[in-house]
């Protein structure tokens, strides 16, 4: 059995009894989520201080991506074994001290370890967010908390670019893009000294399955590294190897899964279709999002030649579209059900066909069907959230969380990679951006379909 320690869970109103412990778990979230975009605008002045060539450069990325999709799984089974709020913690406090680490780095070496120590605590704490909305949030209030969290992951990641841009251009104190990373340190402080008004939660019982994590790892990390790293390189033979061994550990993964006992994975969840099903569609969601945000800043900053700063200006087209949705979305799932998501997939659909057609213009262009994604983007992610949770049981929340948190990341990964693809194989650069815009419009059509697959409600 689940046991709750906060005082509310004691009283059996545990969305009551901790006002306030959400802006700590969304803080966090927020934190995390920009990192994985700022860093694209402090690359150039990166190796310019440092002296790093390109294959340096590109682990600071891809160091800090890979660590996060190898840990979540076992992150989030952490959490239901040693506390939520625990481990919660332990990821924050790690994550913080990560960042100072980065900003002060003096090598491109202590950089790239910093950003992978990074990724390893952002594994810690993301899983943790959702589990501890699932299990100390009242289920009527869950559908708004979710929608709170996708707001807030959507802002990250819409105006990480932006908020870069204008740290940089601030130049605090002389530190350049050092101060992208030290940002962090005030807001890991703060959200660690109101920690104690996040609910515990934890199944004391759950064991460890170490075997699991060292299989699930691994085949993380055969899968993502190629993707991240293969467009780069040409795609060589290591690559190809490293994908087909991944789908061998992945099967000996599930293998030892079945064996019984406490596995690291219940795959009894696959059986819930809202949980399978949505992990599909989440994955499809997520395959078109960094993708997009990669082509866009290249179609802006190489061909329109806009700077860091004006191009982030630009994304603000789709955080004003995103914003406007993501915080009724819960209240139009309520109304719409599972086609909430698909109506949003068709919006973005619709977006991107506009911004094909602007795509040969001036960059304001863009903007009417940038704010139409954002409104796509807005109504499609927090109920896909939901839905995927809506059923897991308390005991399993964590290494759910983990699985959906891995998708996500996963997910980026594979559009990167075959987005990518369609982008740089492309005439120029503008027939690039709409060949990837094409592909991307293929990806929303296929989500509204796989919607259909859902459980009704």
């Amino acid at each position: 059995m689940t046991v709750l320690t906060a005082p509310a869970a004691r009283l059996g109103t545990p969305a009551a009894a901790a006002p306030g412990f959400l802006p700590v778990l969304l803080t966090s979230t927020f934190m995390t989520a920009i990192d994985a975009f700022i860093v694209n605008v402090a690359l150039p002045a990166m190796q310019r201080d440092l002296d790093a060539g390109p294959a340096a450069l590109e682990w600071v990325v891809a160091g800090y991506v890979l660590a996060v999709a190898t840990g979540l799984i076992t992150g989030g089974r952490l959490g239901d074994r040693y506390g939520r709020r625990r481990i919660f913690g332990v990821g924050v406090a790690l994550f913080t001290a990560a960042s100072v680490l980065c900003g002060l780095a003096p090598t491109v070496a202590v950089l790239v370890g910093a950003r992978v120590l990074q990724g390893l605590a952002a594994a810690l704490l993301v899983p943790q967010v959702l589990a501890i909305v699932r299990t100390s949030v009242a289920p009527a209030e869950q559908p708004r908390a979710f929608a709170r969290y996708g707001l807030t992951l959507g802002l990250g990641a819409v105006f990480g670019q932006l908020i870069g841009g204008l740290l940089i251009r601030a130049d605090l104190f002389g530190l350049d893009w050092r101060l992208c990373f030290l940002i962090n340190l005030p807001i890991g402080v703060a959200a660690l000294a109101f920690l104690r008004r996040v609910p515990e939660s934890r199944h004391p019982a759950t064991r460890l399955d170490l075997a699991g994590v060292v299989l699930v790892s691994a085949a993380l990390v055969t899968l993502v590294l190629p993707l991240v790293e293969g467009r780069e390189q040409g795609w060589p033979m290591w690559t190809w190897l490293s994908l087909a061994a991944s789908v061998v550990l992945f099967a000996l993964f599930a293998a030892s899964q079945r064996r019984g006992g406490q596995p690291l994975v219940d795959l009894t969840l696959f059986r819930e279709r809202a949980f399978s099903v949505g992990l599909v569609a989440t994955q499809v969601f997520w395959m078109g999002q960094a993708s997009f945000f990669l082509i866009l800043a290249l179609h802006l900053q190489v061909t329109r030649g806009l700077s860091a700063l004006e191009s982030g200006a630009v994304f603000m087209a789709i955080g004003g579209g995103y914003l406007a949705t993501s915080t009724y979305a819960h209240r139009i799932a309520a109304r719409l059900g599972r086609q909430v998501v698909s109506v949003g997939a068709l919006a973005m659909a619709v977006g991107l066909y506009g911004m094909w057609e602007a795509a040969g213009h001036g960059a304001g262009w863009l903007v009417p069907g940038l704010a139409v994604d954002g409104i796509g983007m807005g109504m499609a992610l927090a109920p896909l959230t939901t839905t995927v949770l809506s059923r897991v049981t308390p005991r399993h929340t964590g290494a759910a969380a983990g699985v959906l948190a891995t998708v996500n990341q996963t997910g980026n990964a594979v559009g990167v990679a075959l987005i990518g693809i369609v982008f740089y194989q492309a005439a120029d650069l503008t027939a690039g951006f709409r060949a990837g815009l094409v592909a991307l419009i293929v990806l929303e059509l296929a989500l509204a379909a796989i919607i259909q697959l859902l459980p009704r409600r």
